[in-house]
């Protein structure tokens, strides 16, 4: 499976929409990316594409990742270092247990949507939307080609 066909258009407008709506309370910056496989380890491969998509590259380090290999049926959520920083631990559980939860019933639309939402109403205490705040990033998913 191709990871580009994984979702339809449809489903992708969702996803940018969850995206852009997220960011609208956040200085943060959200961004998804889909693999057909993952054949490292998953916190390795998010790790790397983080880096190759230039996320470690904002104004606030803010920047948070959601990675799916469709496949390989794994997934991961991982944040820039201006996060970490600031959060307590288990910050994220709470998003991965909801996309696990989600995933698990094959909802991964409506799964990764709200899991999106929820990070952003959490980044918002640490990184609250600013007057001069931008669009740092890009809000469309991608997939496999920009990093093969």
């Amino acid at each position: 499976m191709k990871a580009s066909s994984f979702f339809s258009e449809e489903q992708q407008a969702m996803i940018f929409a969850a995206i852009t709506e997220a960011e609208k309370e956040t200085s943060g910056e959200i961004r998804v990316h889909i693999d057909s496989r993952c054949t490292d380890d998953i916190l390795d491969r998010a790790a790397w594409l983080f880096n190759k998509l230039g996320m470690d590259k904002t104004a606030e380090r803010n920047g948070v990742l959601f990675y799916l290999a469709v496949e390989s049926r794994k997934f991961a959520v991982i944040g820039d270092a201006g996060i970490n920083a600031k959060v307590p631990a288990g910050f994220w559980d709470c998003v991965k247990e909801l996309l696990r939860n989600e995933f698990v019933n094959g909802r991964f639309t409506e799964g990764l949507s709200e899991g999106i939402r929820l990070a952003g109403r959490q980044l918002k205490s640490h990184f609250p939307r600013k007057v001069d705040d931008r669009n740092e990033l890009s809000n469309e998913i991608s997939f496999d080609k920009p990093v093969q």
